[in-house]
């Protein structure tokens, strides 16, 4: 026998799952940081222009009719019934049923040799199978083969619906009218006539066109169609094809769009869809920008087997460049893609993220999405990873890249950047297993790895801008790491006691000579009264201070051995049920939960932190004594039906450090340097938050440390020299309704006695209407994080589907730049069967300074075209 093919898997081809990377860590303060952007509410990403749209969806089933024929039956009816030999006449009314259609007509003339029945009189063909709907003036049908002519035709099919918040839907069928139709086996051929799922009496919209081939449930074609709105031209399509299967994928050319950018000029662009086999498609997007150049975006996926799939998408510009003052032209163009894919081999499952950028400068100019343009974080990680012993063992081999830009570099500039690589590493792990049972159990667990590391930084004085005075390369680095762990546990009426043990072992194969960092005011005493002194620092009112760095390596390996003891108690819960009152419509019953943790860490062995070269959370582990404290409070509530929900969290935590310089680890603030006048210096320690004093009671400017311990309580830094206090942290999360939610996330430090960030977000929606407002501000030292101040806030009335009229805007403002960042206002018209939106958008980012007017007309249950992508529409 001939063997068969293996099959294939791209009917199947959809999204990724989302693919989870590692964080990126640096100890370094980056000058382009995304901690100066509010991102708590929506973010509408930015797109500027798109082929057409088409979406997809299965037909509902429909309910078998009942009491049909059987398959080799017909059912021949009428009110008045003749026969001649093989003829039979049905007069009004008549009609011929058999288990897959009902024929039904004034008067029917059927003969039962050739199979033909000739109907005249509203004769009306339904087809139990696919729901069609034919009514005609006259018709001869033949009943074996289904196949014959319908004369001056309308009908109906159902539509295929999809249940999409970002697609305009109806549940009208497709209606449709033709001067004559024929039906050949499973085939339709409509003559002159035009096609909408709008009302038939006054059509939005219709389809022209001299013949439209059909076969339900797989494609429709039509050739010179003409495309009506309200009986206007709108546009010619000298061919349209629409698959109506199951798989619609079918190559075609994409519906071609022009729009208008402030900086990019006037936008052209055409796109085509390959559909190359079952497995893999392509789709490829030419544009053209007036005044820039040509672009092109391109995707390739495919499915080679059930569990391997890929998606590769790529953007690029060839710019021409901006015009100058001195007639010369800035280019900024550039490319990025990412490749992701996933597999199963050697019972190894694999990830892939792979993500390029030519240059930040690119990203900036020529984004499609606001959030894209602020991201100074590229990330690339590759995985494959095997289970062993029901997953008490796993094994990962990780490649990874983490690239961390630090200012913006024209192109011909040596990039501002840290660029971190693992290649690759491997790890060994084991999860909790219990060894010993009883009254003490005892659990063991081990971490281990073996990487191989390469790292590359700017040194020398970093600038704010441009590109950095040098770059240091380390080279390939090698770290082998093993953290065995036991841990037991203690329980007595409500009180929980976990103690456990950490043993590690790090060793290097290089390690630091010299690793220092200076700071210095942005301005000297000399120029701080003079006409000359900037006043502002790309925008902001003051600048942070100037960072210098001076790395090298001493081309010795390194060894650490250390103890992390862990106690964790944790209390009994103290709870309360009580009656809210009845105004607040909160249920007949609240219940408060008040639970207490604290936490004992203490951290020994490691005496040579400054040495060690730094590329993930292994390496800024230090010592530490310290206590972490924690109080959550929960509101449950309970509704007639029964059903409990936590409307209410709140958490407050704060560490207490016994060592303040973390065992040497902390560097302190530097002594402010003479010469500054006292105005100078006033501006200077108000500006870092206060100032910082050594204990000889000396100004500082302070210093910039990360450690483990204080990056995992805070995603702030907040050590700018030793101290014994956290900040306090609180965490607010409040959802009492299903129409409102709010969050607050704050920080005071009782240090510098005042509150040094918070962002606060809400939202709300009350029938047609929603709103929502958030604000970040930081104001810590500048040493340690830009401060940053913005709020954005949005609104509006209506959905996606709603009929009629629907508007909404956001709106992102700097408070410390005083200036805009990105605002959006968006229309949008819905009728029973289509749609049309305008947005106008502005982005005012760095470099990029655009106003956009977009636009899109959405078919109900066939798709969308037009400038404006549904990614980017609010509707």
């Amino acid at each position: 026998m001939k063997p068969q093919p293996p099959p294939c898997y791209g009917f199947r081809l959809k999204f990724f799952a989302p693919f989870i990377s590692l964080k990126f860590l640096s100890s370094r303060k980056s000058i382009t940081c995304l901690e100066h952007f509010c991102i708590t509410l929506f973010i509408v990403p930015l797109c500027l222009l798109t082929g057409a749209e088409t979406v997809w969806a299965q037909s509902a089933v429909r309910p078998q009719k009942a009491d049909i024929p059987a398959a080799d039956e017909i059912r021949l009816e009428g009110l008045h019934q003749e026969s001649n030999g093989s003829m039979r006449y049905l007069h009004k009314p008549s009609r011929i049923e058999t288990s897959d259609f009902i024929l039904s007509a004034d008067e029917i003339q059927y003969n039962s040799d050739t199979a033909w029945a000739y109907a005249q009189g509203h004769v009306h063909l339904e087809h139990f199978n696919t729901g069609d709907k034919i009514n005609a003036d006259h018709a001869e049908y033949n009943i074996k083969t289904q196949s014959g002519k319908f004369y001056l035709v309308d009908g109906t099919a159902p539509a295929k619906i999809v249940a999409s918040p970002s697609v305009l839907t109806t549940t009208n069928p497709f209606y449709f009218q033709a001067q004559w139709a024929e039906r050949i086996k499973e085939r339709y051929i409509l003559h002159h006539g035009f096609l909408t799922d709008c009302t038939i009496k006054k059509p939005w919209w219709t389809f022209y066109a001299p013949v439209f081939d059909v076969i339900p449930g797989e494609r429709a074609i039509a050739r010179n169609t003409v495309f009506r709105l309200k009986r206007v031209p709108i546009f010619y399509l000298p061919y349209f094809y629409r698959p109506l299967g199951k798989n619609p994928r079918q190559s075609g050319f994409l519906t071609p769009n022009v729009g208008h950018s402030s900086l990019y000029g006037y936008v052209v662009g055409a796109g085509y869809y390959w559909a190359i086999n079952r497995s893999y498609d392509m789709t490829a997007i030419g544009q053209f920008f007036s005044e820039r150049g040509p672009a092109l975006r391109y995707d390739f996926r495919g499915k080679p087997n059930e569990v391997t799939d890929f998606d590769f998408n790529y953007y690029g510009v060839n710019d021409q460049g901006v015009l100058q003052q001195d007639g010369t032209r800035q280019k900024q163009g550039g490319q990025e893609f990412e490749l992701v894919a996933r597999t199963n081999v050697l019972g190894f499952t694999g990830r892939l993220d792979y993500n390029y950028l030519s240059s930040f400068l690119f990203r900036q100019a020529f984004s499609y999405s606001f959030t894209s343009a602020i991201s100074n974080e590229i990330y690339s990680t590759g995985l494959l990873q095997r289970h062993f012993k029901d997953d008490l063992y796993v094994l990962n081999i990780v490649f990874q890249r983490q690239q961390l830009i630090e200012s913006l570099t024209q192109l011909n500039q040596v990039p501002n950047q840290v660029v971190i690589q693992k290649l690759p590493s491997v790890e060994f792990n084991s999860r909790d297993k219990l060894v010993a049972n009883g009254p003490l159990p005892v659990w063991f667990s081990f971490g281990s790895s073996a990487t191989l590391f390469t790292r590359s930084e700017p040194t020398g004085q970093i600038n704010q801008s441009g590109p950095p005075s040098q770059v240091f390369n380390f080279g390939e680095l090698g770290r082998f790491n093993a953290e065995p762990r036991v841990m037991t546990e203690f329980n007595f009426k409500g009180f929980s006691l976990n103690p456990s043990v950490t043993f590690g072992a790090t060793g290097y194969t290089n390690s630091y000579s010299n690793s220092n960092t200076s700071y210095s005011f942005p301005i000297s005493p000399d120029l701080f009264f003079s006409p000359q002194r900037p006043t502002s620092c790309n925008g902001y009112p003051t600048c942070p201070p100037i960072s210098t760095n001076t790395v090298a390596l001493a081309n010795v390996g390194l060894f650490r051995r250390n103890i992390d003891f862990v106690l964790d108690f944790r209390p009994p819960s103290i709870q309360r049920v009580f009656t809210p009152p009845a105004w607040l419509h909160l249920g007949g019953k609240i219940k408060h939960v008040a639970e207490a943790q604290a936490t004992y860490e203490y951290v020994t062995g490691i005496s040579q932190f400054q040495k060690t070269i730094h590329f993930d959370a292994t390496d800024i582990l230090s010592n530490t004594n310290q206590l972490t404290l924690s109080l959550t409070n929960r509101l449950y509530r309970k509704d007639k039906k029964g059903n409990v929900s936590e409307f209410l969290t709140w958490r407050l935590a704060h560490a207490r450090y016994f060592d303040p310089t973390f065992g040497g680890a902390i560097f302190s603030g530097q002594p402010v340097a003479g010469g500054y006048p006292p105005a100078a210096l006033a501006w200077a320690l108000g500006f870092v938050g206060g100032g910082a004093t050594l204990p000889s009671g000396q100004p500082t400017i302070g210093y910039r440390n990360v450690v483990l311990a204080t990056a995992e309580f805070s995603p702030f830094a907040f050590l700018d020299g030793p101290r014994n206090y956290s900040p306090v942290t609180s965490s607010l999360t409040i959802s009492p309704y299903n129409f409102f939610s709010m969050e607050w996330r704050t920080e005071y430090d009782p240090v510098r006695r005042r509150f040094i960030d918070h962002t606060i977000s809400g939202n709300v929606r009350y029938g047609k209407y929603f709103g929502s407002v958030g604000t970040t501000a930081i104001t810590a030292a500048p040493v340690l994080v830009p401060q940053a101040n913005q709020i954005s806030f949005g609104g509006g009335y209506g959905n996606a589907n709603r009929k009629g009229w629907n508007a909404a805007g956001t709106f992102f403002y700097d408070v410390l730049r005083q200036q805009r960042l990105f605002n959006l206002i968006q229309g949008s018209y819905n009728t029973d069967c289509c749609g049309w939106s305008i947005q106008l958008r502005q982005i005012n980012l760095g470099i990029r300074n655009e106003n956009q007017y977009l636009f899109s007309f959405s078919v109900a249950n066939i798709g969308n075209f037009g400038s404006l992508q549904k990614q980017a529409r609010i509707f």
